[in-house]
């Protein structure tokens, strides 16, 4: 027994599910108090577009300095809540093809990880639409 708990690879804190589930909760506790931060001089619906613009700013400035990225390899899906995943994704092939040129590079990678979540989710909507149409017209 000793041998074992001897080799056993120790992990960051964050590396573990409890720490991935802070690194989420932290993501989100900053959202909630942007918005709060929002309310105080906005409405409910404004200060909740301003906050996910906010947090999608933030992403993206992580994400510049490679920062996103390392704290990802650290607490995994921790990270991946929705917002600010879906910004490092789309902000990442930006970075890493901008060399290739504005078109060639930027234009034609910027959404290749996030295109097919924003065709399969439009798509989605689309075919919820139209059954929600047509339930209303049967019912």
């Amino acid at each position: 027994m000793r041998w074992s708990a001897a080799r056993r690879r120790r992990r960051p804190w964050c590396g573990t599910a409890r720490g991935r589930f802070l690194v989420g909760g932290a993501i989100c506790t900053l959202g909630e108090a942007l918005r709060q931060f929002f309310l105080i001089w906005y409405d409910k619906t404004l200060a909740g577009t301003l906050t996910s613009i906010a947090l999608i700013f933030l992403s993206a400035i992580f994400t510049l300095p490679g920062w996103y990225q390392k704290l990802a390899a650290k607490a995994g899906a921790g990270t991946l809540v929705p917002i600010t995943g879906f910004a490092n994704s789309v902000v990442s092939p930006a970075i890493e093809f901008k060399a290739e040129g504005w078109v060639t590079g930027v234009g034609a990678r910027i959404f290749g990880i996030a295109g097919p979540v924003i065709a399969f989710g439009t798509l989605a909507s689309f075919v919820w639409g139209v059954l929600y149409w047509l339930l209303g017209k049967v019912g």
